[in-house]
């Protein structure tokens, strides 16, 4: 799969990537990395947002859905921490943490989506360690839609962190 950096190494496929996308106006990111490498720069990336966001909360085993808004982004990077060793584990949630110009998206199989009114996220992920590449590579696996069994203890994390950020919970 060819990419635009010229440092890539020789006889292994980078396996930290993403690919840029722009419509209407719109830019959006797909970042390619580990799970665990995926939660870590969903946090280290939400540093980069205004002081204040908006988040919402899916567990898409349970359906449970809790969104906040204005909620402090230390708060909500200290939340991220606590739920950071469940996610990247299981999976299975699908985190949002956005602003009126960008949005973080974690989705359930564990990928990094990023929306944004500026293509600042590039200079931040190459910065970061990523290779910017022309297309998504074929997937290796797909995962389930949707986990088909029960976490407890992340359940257990995701109400305290729904609780401890003030986020309500939605309605379907």
């Amino acid at each position: 799969m060819p990419t635009r950096s010229v440092d890539t190494p020789r006889f292994r496929p980078t396996s930290e990537w993403f690919v840029m996308g722009r419509h209407r106006g719109v830019h959006s990111v797909q970042v390619g990395a580990t799970a665990e490498r995926t939660v870590d720069l969903l946090q280290a990336l939400a540093l980069h947002l205004d002081p204040s966001v908006d988040i919402q909360i899916v567990d898409a085993r349970s359906g449970r859905r809790w969104q906040g808004a204005m909620c402090a982004l230390p708060d909500v990077r200290a939340e991220l921490e606590r739920l950071r060793q469940g996610l990247a584990a299981y999976g299975g949630v699908e985190v949002s943490v956005y602003t009126p110009s960008d949005q973080l998206t974690l989705t359930a199989a564990l990928q990094l989506v990023i929306y944004a009114r500026t293509n600042r996220w590039a200079f931040l992920l190459e910065g970061a360690g990523l290779v910017e590449r022309l297309a998504v590579p074929p997937p290796v696996w797909c995962p389930g839609s949707v986990p088909r069994f029960s976490v407890p203890s992340l359940t257990e994390t995701l109400e305290t962190t729904a609780r401890h950020l003030g986020l309500e919970e939605a309605t379907a």
